[in-house]
């Protein structure tokens, strides 16, 4: 695994980034899908993290494009398109039905954590460690 996320720099291409990244298997897009997380809730949590993988229940803060400041629940990322829904984010199609506006997880900053998985809850914990 680390063998293939570290092709993404072997060539200084952009033909070749693109490529790569485009061809990634799922779980090397699974570092694509990393977002910053605030100051205030890394020091609430006493971490040094500066990114972690966005996932549903997290609460997020867009921080540029046309939704810029709005903040709300994930509703879902997609690893495919590198992409997370944000419940409240919406706009009506064609036919008149709500649907999610898709945006990009690097224009997201992470607020509040969804801890409810003990997987990640470990992780966190494993960060508080290595920081002391």
């Amino acid at each position: 695994m680390l063998m293939q996320a570290v092709r993404l720099v072997e060539s200084a291409k952009p033909r070749r980034q693109r490529y790569v990244r485009f061809n990634a298997s799922l779980h090397i897009r699974q570092h694509f899908v990393h977002a910053h997380i605030s100051k205030q809730l890394r020091e609430k949590l006493g971490i040094k993290l500066r990114s972690i993988q966005l996932r549903k229940g997290d609460t997020v803060k867009v921080m540029a494009g046309a939704m810029k400041g709005k903040t709300g629940k994930v509703h879902a990322v997609l690893l495919r398109k590198g992409v997370a829904y944000i419940e409240g984010i919406t706009r009506k199609n064609a036919r008149g039905k709500e649907t999610f506006i898709p945006i990009s997880v690097s224009n997201l900053y992470i607020t509040d954590l969804d801890l409810s998985d003990k997987r990640r809850s470990e992780k966190i914990e494993k960060a508080k460690v290595a920081k002391a």
